[in-house]
């Protein structure tokens, strides 16, 4: 099975440093539903890992995070594409949770769901901590320069083998080479 996993916020669409809290702050960066469309057709499976310490902050609730990704699956399944599952963490930066990325745990969880080798398997993320929890499964990290990703390069410190393209549109079509 050819499965890749996407970081939500900063590749998938627009961030926020409040938060993205209601449906419609959740805005697709330009290219991003079409670059899933295509790894779809392709053959793809398409997984997002995602942080969303909003939760454990209380800016947002379960219902509205499932409201927000209904908005993402819509988009991405009208643009021809699918997005098979969403794994998430509530958590907070001071939870120290195993499943906050840059904590391995959502990659894990991702391998036992879908019966996959995390070998080699590309994850695409704006954040170090998305490239570092990919380098921590023997995941092929892959940064994207939307987002955070920009500050992400200029601090340095990628791990190893990091691949680096402009957005998810262009990840994509390297991918589907």
């Amino acid at each position: 099975m050819k499965l890749v996993i996407l970081d939500r916020d900063g590749t998938i669409n627009y961030d926020s440093d409040d938060y993205i809290k209601r449906p419609e702050e959740w805005r697709p960066i330009p290219g991003s539903v079409e670059a899933i469309a295509r790894l779809t057709q392709a053959g793809w499976h398409v997984v997002v890992a995602t942080n969303q310490a909003g939760i454990g902050r209380g800016l947002l609730d379960m219902e509205t995070l499932n409201a927000i990704n209904a908005s993402m699956h819509k988009a991405v399944n009208q643009a021809g594409g699918r997005i098979e599952a969403v794994f998430y963490c509530p958590d907070t930066a001071e939870s120290q949770s195993p499943n906050r990325k840059p904590s391995p745990g959502m990659f894990l969880a991702i391998a036992d769901r879908f019966h996959v080798s995390l070998d080699k398997l590309p994850a695409v993320g704006d954040s170090l901590r998305d490239l570092q929890a990919a380098a921590a499964v023997g995941a092929r990290p892959i940064l994207v320069l939307t987002g955070k990703g920009e500050k992400t390069r200029a601090a340095g410190g990628l791990p190893e083998g990091t691949s680096v393209y402009p957005d998810l549109a262009a990840a994509a079509e390297a991918l589907c080479e």
